[in-house]
């Protein structure tokens, strides 16, 4: 029985290599597609979590991962070993920059030692981590054909970026379409039938370079206009202007024209991440991106103007930053996930606490954080909103979904807003970044602050 009869008979064996916010994500589909899964990471706290049929990601729901260990269609192990018994392997390791903001393959690297001592002829490989156009066949085929391994002959090699949006409930894994790029004809149709068990459409690309610039095209894309909808919110803060409603009435044009939404800065693995892959790959041969450095240059200083207007707004009280209550909403880099991946929310509680603030953080979703020295910093997961009034001020940095924004209002306390969670929320306590300061009065009764919405 051929590789393609196997997937499509659902007696493939797929290992997943690396089980985070992609990895497990794709093994529990598959697994939930029929296909036997065994899923390989070095993090022995994860792989036993996940064999007691538990998640430890907001997007896997406990009983997901519970019904298919029962079912025998996945299991975890640290053992690369178990590579010898896989039809398919997906790739799915970290990709960080390294200090000087140059690619870090090493996850990769390290990848590549286990496939060149257990890896079994006519099996199909699968990068997905996210990585420069070259990589594929820089760092995996060259590296195999070492070991006498050709591509497209004694095993299989694509590309298929990962577009996993954490928390995204309108787009997931089954109706995001899949792009790849193989190595060889054969490769991709071998792809394109593995994936097809999961996935809507499959989106076919000429090679794996296309597919590994494409990844980056899009988050590039995504950072560039972050970039100038923060550097709009910062000229409308200058002049007096909200930017809030200037985005709302230009979005009402029909045509060319596409909302971004300013921010206290960019987080997550990718896009903070990705134009920088793109900005090194480029200037090996010369050429130097602008627009990709000025958006790194603009979005990485957000934080900054956070704790800028931080500043101002302690200032209308007579209050300066050091010795001043302040409480922090939201750590995640994005509503309503435990990611705290580069979250611009890390930036602006280090830099607050230079400045000697007195500091205490919430989120709902993260069991705990790190500071810059590795210390452990203790999360609050819940709002005493009878409470809120003994702080100088609130700043809301990710407005997840289990803050009552009405009651926060409510309490009279001083509110920085960096997402403009409070929309629709009437109260003269509210600060919008990309808005002038305005008229603050903060010693408004708590009866009279007008809330709507």
């Amino acid at each position: 029985m051929n590789l393609v009869e196997k997937i499509q008979s659902k007696q493939a064996h797929v290992g997943i290599i690396g089980l985070g916010y992609v990895g497990l994500p794709l093994g529990a589909a598959f697994a939930e597609s029929g296909l036997q899964v065994t899923g390989i990471d070095l993090n022995k706290d994860k792989v036993e979590t996940l064999n007691r049929g538990l998640s430890y990601i907001t997007d896997i729901e406990n009983e997901t991962i519970q019904t298919i260990v029962e079912k025998g269609k996945f299991q975890a192990t640290t053992d690369f070993s178990a590579i010898t018994k896989l039809d398919a392997i997906c790739i799915c390791v970290p990709t960080p920059l390294n200090k000087n903001q140059e690619p870090d393959l090493s996850y990769v690297e390290a990848v590549m030692t286990e496939l060149q001592a257990y890896l079994q002829p006519e099996t199909l490989v699968i990068l997905e981590s996210t990585t420069y156009p070259g990589t594929t066949e820089e760092r995996i085929e060259k590296v195999l054909a070492r070991s006498g391994l050709i591509a497209g002959i004694n095993y299989y090699l694509c590309y298929s970026p990962e577009r996993v949006d954490p928390g995204n409930k309108t787009y997931t894994i089954y109706n995001t379409p899949k792009v790849i790029g193989g190595v060889t004809k054969k490769c991709q149709q071998l792809a394109e039938t593995l994936y097809g068990t999961i996935v809507n459409e499959t989106i076919l690309v000429s090679n794996p370079k296309v597919a590994e610039m494409s990844k980056l095209l899009e988050n590039t894309f995504r950072s560039v206009n972050i970039a100038f909808i923060n550097e709009m919110a910062l000229m409308c803060d200058r002049i007096g202007v909200n930017i809030w409603e200037v985005i709302h009435a230009a979005s009402t044009k029909p045509f060319g024209f596409m909302s971004f939404y300013p921010g206290p800065g960019i987080g997550g693995h990718c896009i903070p991440l990705d134009p920088m892959y793109l900005s090194w790959r480029a200037k090996e041969v010369n050429f130097f991106s602008r627009f990709i450095e000025l958006s790194q240059d603009i979005n990485s200083n957000m934080p900054r103007f956070v704790v800028r207007k931080v500043a101002e707004l302690l200032n209308t009280q007579k209050k300066c930053i050091n010795g001043s209550r302040i409480l922090l909403l939201g750590m995640a880099y994005k509503p309503d996930v435990n990611d705290l991946r580069e979250s611009p929310s890390l930036d602006i509680y280090e830099l607050l606490k230079e400045k000697g603030a007195l500091m205490t953080v919430n989120d709902p979703c993260c069991d705990m954080m790190f500071d810059v020295s590795n210390e452990e910093v203790e999360l609050q997961h819940t709002i005493n909103y009878a409470e809120l009034g003994s702080y100088d001020l609130v700043v809301m940095l990710t407005a997840h979904s289990a803050y009552n924004f009405n009651k926060i209002a409510e309490s009279g306390v001083l509110i920085l807003d960096t997402r403009n969670a409070f929309k629709g929320v009437q109260a003269p306590n509210i600060v919008r970044i990309g808005d002038a300061l305005g008229e603050v009065h903060p010693e408004t009764p708590k009866e009279k602050v007008l809330v709507s919405g």
